[in-house]
Parts: structure tokens; sequence; C-alpha cells
């Protein structure tokens, strides 16, 4: 059966403080739109339609960048959810599978549960997803009667007895789309808050004959976010199960309460990550590498048996080959470290390329940005780039060849040449003490005033 996303992102999120929209603040570096659409991505779902409102440009703007084909539709008033599913209808008109109603605020419905709903369809024409809550408290509840689902009734307007029930309703919906619709259609207002509620459909289902039934899952999976304080508290619960499976994968932590992972972070197995290490989005470490403690990782790509830090930080671009060293205070940006390079201590190499097995020496710098235009800079093979050395690019440096510390090199350095380019050292004999002597009297004047 194929499958359609009904993702419902329209709401301003006021209790976020903020006017980003409230979907696309962001869970371990991705927001939480793309959290809930990755949730189905193991279903290969045919349409994804996203219901925006407040902040339209900027909602469907993520949900593109994630998944190019994802329509966006707009709820200009927020009526409930009912009326926010009824606005994928015209988008939906001809599909015939079934639809998923999920929502842009809660990221953790796991792919197993959206799985078992769509299993769940074969014996039953509306599905509910639910969970047994620790404090209920102003859930809205599932009225089972065996497996039967026979309603689902807000807190507000639920009795004593409905009250009492500890299956809560986390919104998620699977049903036959144009059922869906059918059903929407026939929602109204007659509320305590006036709304057109998604949850009436079950009662309106089982009116017209239909069949009705709940999946349950744990609470952590339909956690909603919707302030500062449950969104770092989403991220928590997000790092905390990342962590874990890093580790029963082969990856070893020292400190994983103080490591931060990003939602697509890849760690190879007999990888060690030292305490205080943070991984931006898009990160990939081969198998037994070594990420040494308060570096800082975003984009880049790290090679098998190659150690980083500690202190470091890899930029966007960096690449580095197998057993490479990237050591304390450096900084790499789009630039490839081949194979057994090293860049030791107190460098910036960016927009470059380093040879396999060239020693970088502290505090060189490739200068890449003339305030308009960056360029490249290209070390050989085998090189010894002295310490304190500025490449000033584009420029090259051959194979086998060295550059003197403290050069600055603006011209291409050819294979197996040896670069000095220093301002001659001039020795005036006897100033220093003079000098001293100089600027004493001065500092003593001044403490006194007199100057």
């Amino acid at each position: 059966m194929s499958i359609a996303l009904i993702i419902l992102a329209a709401g301003k999120g006021t209790r976020m403080k903020s006017d980003l929209p409230k979907v696309l603040h962001e869970v371990a570096g991705a927001p939480m739109l793309v959290h809930a659409m990755k949730s189905a991505q193991d279903l290969e779902p045919e349409k994804t339609i996203v219901v925006a409102g407040h902040g339209a440009e900027a909602v469907g703007a993520a949900a593109s960048a994630y998944d190019e084909t994802a329509e966006v539709v707009l709820q200009t008033e927020q009526l409930g959810t009912a009326h926010a599913v009824a606005q994928a209808k015209e988008a939906l008109r001809d599909f015939d599978g079934d639809a998923i109603v999920l929502y842009g605020d809660t990221p953790f419905i796991s792919p197993a549960t959206l799985q078992a709903m769509c299993d769940a369809r074969a014996a039953h024409d509306v599905i509910v997803l639910g969970f047994d809550a620790r404090d209920p408290g102003r859930y809205g509840r599932l009225v089972m009667q065996g497996k039967s689902l026979s309603k689902i009734v807000e807190f507000k307007d639920a009795n004593d007895e409905e009250r009492a029930i500890t299956l809560c309703n986390s919104g998620v919906i699977c049903a036959k789309a144009s059922v869906l619709f059918d059903l929407v259609d026939a929602v109204g207002n007659d509320n305590a808050s006036g709304e057109y509620y998604l949850t009436d459909i079950v009662e309106i289902a089982q009116a017209k004959g239909l069949s009705a039934t709940s999946v349950t899952c744990d609470e952590s999976e339909t956690l909603g976010v919707n302030s500062r304080a449950q969104l770092a508290e989403a991220d928590a619960i997000f790092q905390a199960k990342a962590r874990l499976e890093l580790m029963e994968a082969g990856v070893t932590m020292h400190a994983p309460d103080t490591v931060y992972l990003s939602h697509d972070t890849y760690i190879g197995p007999d990888t060690v990550i030292e305490p205080n290490v943070v991984f931006g989005p898009e990160v990939t470490v081969e198998n037994g590498a070594t990420i040494r403690a308060f570096s800082h990782l975003e984009g880049c790509h790290v090679s098998r048996g190659a150690v980083v830090g500690p202190y470091a930080r890899l930029r966007p671009g960096t690449e580095l080959a197998e057993f490479t060293r990237v050591g304390n205070f450096v900084e790499i940006k789009n630039a490839v470290i081949d194979e057994g390079a090293k860049v030791n201590h107190l460098s910036y190499i960016g927009d470059a390329h380093v040879g396999p097995r060239a020693n970088i020496g502290a505090g060189t710098i490739t200068c890449n940005y003339d305030g308009v235009m960056k360029h490249h800079t290209e070390i050989g093979a085998d090189s010894f780039i002295g310490s304190n050395t500025l490449l000033v690019a584009p420029v090259s440096v051959g194979a086998n060849a060295m550059t003197g510390s403290g050069t600055v090199v603006t011209k291409d350095v050819p294979d197996e040449a040896l670069a000095i380019a220093r301002t001659p050292q001039v020795n005036k004999a006897g100033l220093a003490v003079k000098l001293f002597d100089i600027l004493k009297k001065k500092k003593f004047l001044k403490t006194k005033g007199a100057v």
C-alpha cells in the first residue's frame, strides 16, 4: 500500500518566545520538522504534505532542503487539527493509498511504531497511536472496548471516569486517505474550544460502520515540544539514545554525557571519543579513529586511524585520510589532508590539499582569502613546512620541498626546493640596554604623575 505523510506544522509556538516557527527549532542539529519527516522514511512515502501556517516560507524551505519532493500547503487560520488535515485534501485528491498524520513538533516517533500502525490497517479502518502515560495530566484519553477504539475524548471534555484512563492520545493517525478526508469533512466544532478536533473522526468512523483501534508506543516517542525547556528535554533524550547506540555498536566514549552528537553523526567501531567533543551535522568518522577532548567537528570526514585534537576544529569540506594527525588548536576548512600527513600545532589550513606524509609546522597559515575570493594552496607529498610559515594563496609547494621557519611564501616552490623568505636580521650592539633604561625611566615618571 502506498503511503502519504501529512505533517502538521502550522503553529507559531508562542511559548517558545521566538520569531522562528516552532517546528524549525533544532534537536541535535536538525529542525524538529526534519526529525518528523525522517521517522517515516523507512515506509518510502509516495507523497509528503507539510501543512504550514506561521512562517510558511521558512517551513517550506526546510522541508524542501530535506526532501525536494515535499509539498507545502497553507493553513491560513488555525482552527484545529482536523481543519489542518483538511488543507491537504486537494494535494492528495488522486492519491489511493494510506495517509499518516504526523506533527512537526513531535520528533521521536520511531519507524517501527509507524510500521506497526501500517500493519494494523489490514484489520481496521482507522489507527490511532496511543501511549500509557505515567502522568496522564491533560492529554486526550483513548476509550477502548476490547481491541476496538470507541472514541477519543479531550481532557477538558472528559468526565471523571474518562479522566481516570491512562491510555492517552498522541494525535498520530493512520487511515486510507480518502476515508480520512471523508471523516474530516464530517467533523464539527461543538466543543469547549470551538475547534475542529481530528480526534472526533473515531466516533464518526464508528457511526459510519468503520472500525478503529489503537497501537501503543513508549511515552518518550510522543514527546511534543512547546517550550524551550521541552526543547532541551528533547535534545537530552536524543543524545542519551544516540550515545548508547554508538557504544553498543563498538564506539568508546570516556565521558559520554559530555559528547554532543548530531542527528546524522556516523562513527565507526573501535573509534575512541574523549570528553567534551561536539559533532555538528554531516560528520562521518571511520573505524579506529581517535577524537581527543574539546574538539569540534562539522561537515567533515575522518578516515580510519586518524587522530584529531585535543582542541581541534574541523570545518565543512575537511577530508582526513587514513592515519593523519590533526593536533591541538588546529583549524581545518575545505581541505584534504592525505594519508599520514600531520598538522599538529596551532595552524590554520583552509582551501588546501596537503599531500601524503607532509608535515605542517606549528603556526602555519594558508592565507586563502583576499577579501573577495578564496584561493587554493597545494602542498606536495613528503614536504616539510617550517613553523610560522605563511602560504599566500594561490600557491603550491612541491613534493619533498621545505620552507624555512618564518617564511612568507608568495611564489610556487618547486619539488625538493627550500624556500626562505625573511626580512634580514640586524643586530644593534648595546641598544637593548639603552632602550630598557629609557623605557624604565618613562614608566617611573608616569607612575609619579610627571608624564
